[in-house]
């Protein structure tokens, strides 16, 4: 059974009451404590990509589950990353689309509406629980973004040093297609968060009305020089959370009495400082239960290898091609390539106590070493397949941080295993789920200066979220020289063991409402107003 039929009815025509009360009906399932989440449609080949002659067989990984307190590393290899030029076009025209229509997202339209006239959005996650569900308090729908001042006087691309978390909420029975999100504000006072500059994470509704936001408080030492063109000084950054509490009533949602603590702070070991390299990424917090691992609180953020930077060395497993592959590439070549820069991974924390204020971290779960350097807003979903629940590690990267000799677009990409720490296998093969149309021929480039040989919507949309059922939340960055700042089309990816499609018989043409981030449980009833 589809799970979504009605979401091709919502943007493209308007919603009657019966249509809506059919919505809200199908919507709420109750999905029991540490299960796994709402899972997605199938896709319609359950088959990974077939070898491409001409090309490296990708690594064979074996989706074990390890215990997540080992020291066993999932690789990311090249041989894997290869795959994508491998399921990629080189006949199509320049700048069109070369990769295959299953792994890539619609073209939003140019006339997309402005979520918001006074602050750019971008990076956004839902109110959630511990499994993931999508948290309807007391008849609204909350959700988190990054926010920055449109009018302050500083550029789009200077956003993120201005960056801060604000929130949005409307009614859970709401048509998405004309409904717009109310915007809360900042969800912290000023001057109150660890750090100048919050950037994202993930936000936990927990016992009563008490909510923890697990945020990347990053602090900017020249935010003024930086908003007129210049700076440069490193920023810090650390792993924080805030306890507060969500009210609502008739006229919406507030939050008060937030208390910040600082849980994590990079070790330089496992997971780079900025005295090793000026650039390390530490940031993008969250947390989830594992019914695997009853009791246990986890957290997978996003890491670079320990060490200074360029002093890592390419080793043959972060290669990863199969014995007497005449593909292969030579260790020393990749070496000398430069690749050694780039040592994105995906790092693991358990919680030390309930309060979820003391956290130790534990070795990575993937490492991209000398694929790539950014594996951003990592995410665990967790899919019962045939009885078994399936670990999917969700993340997102872009196409100018991979390493020399590798190729990829702007999208989700995504790893399933039989663990929270596996060996885990790249989604079709390479990794890639979901891209935006991207002409893979020709060289990388990026958003706030794309390439006019280029397609142009390669950079239409970025920082995807994935929900349950598959749907796929993401902000719009730079749709054919249109910059966004607004929430896109939420779109569908059906899969299973391993394998994605972009579902098209989704909303319109594979293109849903807008900024779409339907809850799937309700808590506190409706119109219990305190």
């Amino acid at each position: 059974m589809h799970k979504h039929p009605q979401h091709r009815l919502l943007r493209w025509r308007p919603a009657a009451a019966a249509l809506a009360a059919a919505v809200a009906a199908s919507a709420f399932l109750a999905v029991p404590s540490a299960q796994a989440n709402e899972p997605s449609d199938p896709p319609a080949v359950e088959q990974m990509p077939a070898p491409t002659p001409g090309f490296p067989l990708p690594t064979q990984h074996t989706q074990q589950a390890f215990d997540p307190a080992s020291d066993f590393t999932s690789k990311w290899t090249r041989a894997d990353a290869k795959q994508i030029m491998a399921q990629s076009d080189e006949s199509v025209s320049p700048g069109t689309n070369s990769m295959s229509p299953d792994v890539t997202m619609p073209e939003i339209p140019e006339d997309f509406p402005t979520m918001n006239d006074d602050v750019w959005v971008w990076d956004t996650w839902s109110l959630t629980d511990e499994n993931a569900n999508q948290i309807s308090y007391k008849g609204w729908d909350v959700i988190f973004s990054l926010v920055a001042d449109r009018h302050a006087g500083y550029g789009f691309d200077q956003r993120h040093w201005n960056a801060r978390i604000g929130y949005f909420f409307r009614k859970t029975n709401a048509d998405p297609a004309k409904d717009k999100w109310n915007y809360g504000g900042h969800l912290f006072l000023d001057n109150t968060s660890i750090g100048n500059t919050e950037w994202s994470g993930s936000t936990r509704l927990m016992q009563g009305n008490h909510v923890n936001v697990f945020y990347t408080a990053t602090t900017f030492y020249d935010v003024a020089e930086r908003n007129a063109g210049g700076g440069g000084i490193a920023p810090d950054a650390a792993i924080a959370k805030a306890l507060g509490n969500i009210h609502a009533d008739q006229n919406g949602v507030t939050f008060d009495g937030f208390e910040h603590t600082k849980l994590l702070e990079p070790d330089g070991k496992m997971y780079q400082t900025k005295a090793q390299n000026p650039g390390f990424a530490f940031r993008d917090p969250y947390t989830f239960a594992d019914p695997a691992h009853p009791g246990k609180t986890f957290m997978v953020f996003e890491g670079n290898t320990g060490g200074n930077r360029g002093d890592y060395q390419c080793k043959g497993e972060d290669l990863g091609y199969q014995p007497g592959d005449p593909h292969a590439e030579n260790v020393n070549d990749v070496q000398s390539s430069g690749a050694y820069y780039q040592t994105a991974n995906v790092g693991l924390a358990v919680a030390d106590n309930k309060d979820l204020t003391k956290w130790s971290f534990l070795p990575p779960i993937l490492s991209a070493n000398c694929v790539n350097d950014q594996t951003e807003r990592p995410q665990i979903f967790i899919q019962n397949e045939g009885g078994k629940n399936k670990y999917y590690l969700f993340t997102i990267s872009h196409q100018f941080t991979y390493a020399a000799g590798m190729r990829g677009p702007d999208g989700v990409y995504g790893f399933v295993g039989d663990g929270v720490r596996s060996d885990y296998q790249p989604m079709n093969n390479s990794g890639l789920a979901l891209g935006s149309p991207t002409d893979l021929n020709l060289p990388a480039n990026a958003p706030e200066s794309p390439s006019a040989k280029q397609n142009g919507r390669q950079f239409q949309a970025y920082s995807h979220y994935v929900q349950p059922g598959g749907l796929v939340q993401s902000f719009i960055d730079n749709v054919n020289g249109v910059r966004g700042g607004s929430l896109s089309p939420t779109v569908k990816i059906n899969f299973r063991d391993g394998v994605s499609q972009v579902d098209r018989s989704f909303g319109r043409n594979g293109l849903g409402p807008f900024g779409y981030l339907p809850t799937n449980v309700r808590v506190g009833g409706e119109g219990l107003y305190k």
